[in-house]
């Protein structure tokens, strides 16, 4: 930290509770720019001697008096978190932990993409690390092994499909998968200690076929109880999810009806069945809204990347020189999906963009994907993210790195793409037909994700199940099957999350409101959004005691 702000006791505590998460999971070390290998003690043991951890950390937090309105929210926010965390250990979700998207065996390949290369030094930490995989699976073995034993088994579809994802993470002698691919033609020690971490996981997708997968139940739907713990740690607050689910309804039909509007714009006559598809059929033949391979998808994102960045600096934001550099990037996995990461603490590695293109996707549609640049990008994820980095005379290292939520940021996101529109960067109703195919499938996402699991009523008759889920996901976007399939396979496995987008855009847009009617006339947008990203990222229950001048000064 600079000299701007002494350091206080609660700064002392949520610095250290940094160091014990990377000594915990050495993968948060990497993700916030520390070096070295290793990885976690998935075991019930590394579990159980996490929670003890949690705990001391949160009697510490306890004594501690704030001093200031910083100290005021980082007490309150790690506070919450700590507790959170524990009520999940004590429900046995460790026990638990797999889905298609985030859980142990795509976090270890997936951080991997953020170690760096360019020194003998950073490829022993890469060799440390694929040498702790196989112990780092026994251990991950144990703890599903034991939820199964108490019933705590995650669904069949996520098991069978991991155990899918895990043998094309593996591969095969003839056909090398990710861990060969890296180490190959970097000595004959790191190529066998990734043959081992291939082995490992060719192995544990046997374990997940042969033994869990017998034991694990057809239903995908986590129930009440489970649902509201996992919605809260994705939103970082609490919702009424019975009146949320209705008023995702209310939303999905808004959604509706505002791009029946704009497709009747595109294609001309008055609104009509069926004339969302008309509008898209038209866009997909426009070959000036087309970019053809991956090379042309990357230097498009950066381009339009780059502007955005250098327009909003001049007009709508300060965006400190640090985080005006953004990577765009092609994944190395075909798994689907767009995503972001952050800088590392000394911006020696930008903010990053990532596609993850499915293997056979070689076209892609400007219009469509405009948006999701400014989602990602600025004044989205990287200016939202790289701002709390940037932000370290005021903000300890736990603030600016490692704190916040998947509603604050992904709802940030989506309330920065409804900005863009209104700033006038999607005049062209193509790219506002694109924007709000985005956010039609947010809001079809609220309402599938809580009516699967709490088995509400479906819209169109009977209860909500996994299976009517993607015919429901297939009705609401217009994406091929695949990216149909992966989506609806990540809200059923990854409850709470893909609700977390649009309930948190509607909490940021609340809070924007009530600022205005505070301020009346004097109300100048730019200046909630500075206040608000000041915080870094937080919960969003923090959020709205601060905005609403319940916490802090």
């Amino acid at each position: 930290m600079t000299d701007s702000r002494e350091q206080t006791q609660i700064d002392r505590v949520a610095e250290a509770w940094v160091d014990t998460l990377v000594a915990h999971d050495p993968t948060i070390g990497t993700y916030i720019g520390r070096t070295g290998g290793g990885l976690a003690d998935f075991s019930p043991e590394g579990a159980a001697a996490f929670a003890d951890v949690q705990r001391a950390t949160l009697a510490e937090l306890d004594a501690a008096a704030p001093v200031d309105a910083v100290d005021a929210v980082t007490r309150a926010d790690l506070a919450a978190e700590l507790r959170l965390g524990l009520a999940q250990h004590e429900a046995g979700e460790d026990l638990r932990d797999l889905n298609v998207i985030e859980s142990p065996l795509q976090q270890i390949r997936d951080i991997f993409d953020l170690m760096p290369t360019a020194t003998d030094a950073d490829w022993a930490d890469i060799g440390e690390r694929l040498r702790a995989i196989p112990g780092a699976l026994d251990g991950y073995r144990a703890a599903l092994s034991l939820g199964a034993e108490r019933g705590l088994t995650p669904a069949l579809r996520q098991v069978t499909e991991v155990a899918a994802q895990t043998r094309r993470t593996a591969g095969t002698p003839a056909a090398p998968g990710f861990f060969g691919r890296l180490a190959a033609g970097h000595g004959a020690e790191l190529e066998t200690a990734a043959a081992r971490a291939a082995g490992a996981y060719a192995e544990f997708a046997d374990y997940l076929e042969t033994e869990l997968a017998p034991r694990a139940p057809e239903a995908d739907a986590f129930g009440r109880e489970r649902y509201a713990l996992a919605s809260e740690a994705f939103l970082g607050a609490k919702v009424d999810l019975d009146e949320t689910y209705e008023w995702g309804l209310d939303e999905l039909a808004r959604m509706v009806d505002e791009q029946e509007r704009i497709a009747a714009e595109i294609v001309g006559g008055n609104r009509r069945p069926g004339i969302v598809a008309e509008a898209i059929a038209q866009l997909e033949r426009d070959e000036s809204r087309k970019l053809r391979g991956t090379d042309a998808l990357r230097r498009w994102m950066q381009e339009t990347s780059d502007r955005a960045v250098r327009e909003l600096g001049e007009s709508q934001f300060d965006i400190p020189e640090e985080i005006r550099a953004l990577e765009c990037m092609i994944a190395p996995t075909q798994e689907g999906g767009i995503y972001y990461t952050g800088p590392s603490d000394d911006f020696t590695r930008p903010g990053r963009m990532w596609w993850s293109v499915p293997e056979g996707v070689t076209e892609f549609d400007t219009w469509r994907e405009l948006t999701t640049v400014f989602h990602e990008g600025v004044p989205g994820h990287h200016l939202q993210i790289g701002q709390a980095v940037v932000n370290r005379g005021t903000l300890n290292e736990w603030r600016r790195q490692l704190a916040g939520t998947s509603g604050h940021a992904e709802g940030w996101a989506l309330y920065a793409e409804r900005l863009m529109e209104q700033l006038g960067y999607l005049d062209d109703p193509a790219d506002r037909l694109g924007m709000l195919d985005g956010q039609r499938m947010r809001a079809a996402r609220v309402v599938l994700d809580i009516g699967v699991h709490l088995g509400k009523p479906h819209p169109d008759g009977g209860v909500w199940d996994g299976d009517a889920a993607f015919a429901f996901m297939a009705q609401h976007v217009n994406m091929n099957d695949g990216f149909v399939r992966f989506e609806v396979l990540r809200y059923l496995g990854w409850a709470g999350q893909a609700p977390s987008y649009k309930v948190g855009q509607r909490i940021w847009e609340q809070l924007r409101d009530e600022a205005a009617t505070r301020a009346g006339a004097g109300f100048d947008v730019r200046d909630f959004h500075r206040t608000a990203l000041a915080l870094g990222g937080v919960r969003l229950d923090t959020l709205q005691l601060v905005l609403r001048g319940e916490l802090g000064a």
